[in-house]
């Protein structure tokens, strides 16, 4: 079956550089095909998306269409194609979510079950901890997160570089964490 001769006149306009003709095409073909699409998408497809996505497709390549041929028929080949790239979308995002979502999903529980419950108790070790620091290690920590002063500030304060605190923070944030998971350790031996 052939195209009407109007729709074939308007492709032929397309293909000479109308860019506007391509909405008249839109437009003539737009229901049908999104039906069409509509009726197979599965549960979780964007139908919308896959329709917008033939219709890209087919201005793109509106130069290998034959003239004279069945114009929908070839739209609604490049609708099949699309549609079958969205439903290889669908699974293997189900394939990913089934595999791992269920785990991370039990591992964040644990971890926050976990975390609210231990939450007292760390922060009595880090009290403790933080006892055990010398010098003006708890100034320096005391600058940074209590006060929030900028490394610059505390840099001049202590006479260092700024370089030279990122490291003496990072080392004593490890220092804590490691007394505090100590202490913990040591509770529940």
């Amino acid at each position: 079956m052939a195209t009407s001769p109007s729709l074939d006149e308007i492709i032929q306009r397309v293909i000479a550089g109308d860019l506007d003709g391509f909405t008249e095409i839109i437009r003539a073909c737009q229901r049908p095909v999104r039906a069409w699409i509509v009726s197979r998408c599965p549960p979780g497809g964007d139908a919308d998306d896959v329709a917008q996505q033939t219709f890209v497709a087919a201005f793109k390549r509106i130069d290998e269409y034959e003239v004279g041929t069945d114009f929908r028929a070839w739209l609604f080949t490049i609708a099949r194609y699309q549609l079958m790239a969205e439903c290889t979308r669908l699974k293997r995002s189900a394939d990913y979510h089934s595999r791992y979502v269920p785990h991370a999903l039990s591992q964040e529980l644990e971890r926050r079950t976990l975390g609210v419950a231990e939450e007292p108790t760390r922060l009595a070790h880090l009290r403790e901890c933080l006892k055990q620091l010398e010098g003006n290690a708890r100034d320096v920590l005391d600058w940074r997160y209590a006060k929030e002063l900028p490394l610059a500030e505390i840099a001049e304060r202590s006479s260092r570089s700024v370089g030279a605190i990122k490291k003496h923070l990072f080392v004593l944030r490890q220092k804590l964490h490691d007394c505090i998971e100590k202490k913990l350790t040591e509770e529940t031996a």
